[in-house]
């Protein structure tokens, strides 16, 4: 056992610091963007090491997403004050519905005929969701946390496959904290 914490020291250090951000998220604590810009960080690291090169430039993203997170849950409603939880509008479904399509498709093509990518399209597809899903959770949009279910679903089996086993477990525990997530979150919806 020590063996394994010393060996994979970077994805137990990402392990953590994602579990304390996605709690902070379940409970709208805007600190959350904090870790997550951390768990980010670490993670495109882990991810370039497992030419999981999507999963990688997601990271980048993600610490992008993450500053206009923090911002957005401070200042991001019209009247420039805390942003409360939402449904998201259809509009805008099928827009990240026309997004992921898209991205998916020319990522996962670009990776697979340019890169030693593993598993380009599966990768870039989950990406594409975690876009998506990122983004509403920084729009606070109560759905964020159905797609976070979903994805946190197949990455589970992708890292197995992949050998990252901490990080799998990691994301069987975001299913649940997702879960949590969504009930919390749609109380809070009824509540407004």
């Amino acid at each position: 056992m020590i063996e394994y914490i010393q060996q994979n020291w970077l994805e137990n250090l990402g392990i953590v610091t994602s579990l304390i951000c996605i709690y902070l998220n379940t409970q709208q604590n805007v600190w959350g963007w904090f870790w997550a810009i951390v768990s980010s960080a670490i993670y495109s690291v882990i991810f370039y090491q497992a030419r999981l090169f999507s999963d990688m430039g997601l990271q980048g993203v993600f610490i992008i997403l993450s500053i206009y997170g923090w911002f957005s849950w401070k200042f991001g409603s019209v009247q420039k004050t805390v942003l409360f939880v939402s449904r998201i509008p259809l509009k805008i479904s099928v827009i990240c519905l026309l997004f992921f399509g898209v991205f998916t498709f020319v990522s996962g093509y670009l990776f697979s005929q340019y890169t030693k990518a593993s598993l380009p399209y599966l990768d870039s597809s989950l990406t594409a969701i975690s876009l998506i899903a990122t983004w509403m959770t920084a729009r606070k949009y109560l759905e964020n946390w159905l797609l976070w279910i979903f994805a946190d679903m197949v990455y589970v089996g992708m890292y197995f496959y992949k050998g990252l086993n901490g990080t799998a477990i990691l994301y069987l525990l975001l299913i649940v904290l997702a879960v949590k997530g969504y009930r919390d979150w749609k109380f809070s919806v009824r509540g407004q």
